[in-house]
């Protein structure tokens, strides 16, 4: 199984890309391929205003094929005026299909106590809009800046927990979910022959 993260952290400063780092590395400790997609690396231009830009044109195929490959996805944000980056949702604006009925996670994070729960809360939203599945649980990261250190190492075992289970119950949601396409491809196949 392949996993894209879209991490949707590009500000100066940022911290929330730390999790997201994280995160693909226990996805590879897991067996899972991890492809971190990194707005603030791979940058997005405002969504309708490339059309006259050939590189432009590249980042977005680039991306777009990022995500078409992925079997599920984990969307990572940090928390910006009680929702969720907008470098997230500008990305989210140019892509749809490569969403269509794929497992999403969420994570978010914010200095605060609450984790980001605006930002997700509004994203678990968004994922249903995008015709895709949101796992139910959600990855709050509350008081980013001393979660992770400059190695994208967890920094308490509260942290170690609360990832560990996020990435168990997105994994067995994830799985299931492939389990099912997979059958369905197999009964369409089998229906032609």
């Amino acid at each position: 199984m392949k996993i894209a993260i879209l991490l949707g952290a590009v500000r100066p400063g940022r911290q929330s890309h730390k999790a997201a780092y994280y995160l693909g590395k226990l996805l590879k400790e897991h067996d899972v391929e991890a492809d971190v997609i990194d707005l603030l690396k791979t940058p997005l231009p405002v969504f309708g205003s490339h059309d006259d830009n050939p590189v432009a044109g590249k980042v977005v195929e680039n991306i777009r094929l990022r995500l078409e490959e992925a079997d599920a996805l984990i969307f990572v944000t940090p928390e910006y005026q009680g929702s969720f980056s907008g470098a997230l949702k500008n990305a989210l604006d140019y892509y749809w299909a490569e969403f269509k009925r794929k497992p999403i996670g969420v994570v978010s994070a914010s200095t605060g106590k609450m984790g980001g729960i605006n930002a997700s809360t509004q994203l678990q939203h968004v994922i249903l809009s995008l015709g895709a599945f949101p796992l139910p649980g959600k990855l709050l990261i509350a008081g980013i800046h001393e979660a992770f250190d400059d190695h994208y190492e967890p920094q308490n075992d509260l942290i170690v927990e609360q990832v560990n289970q996020f990435v168990s119950d997105f994994l067995w949601f994830a799985e299931a979910l492939h389990e099912k396409k997979a059958a369905e491809e197999v009964a369409v196949e089998y229906s032609r022959n």
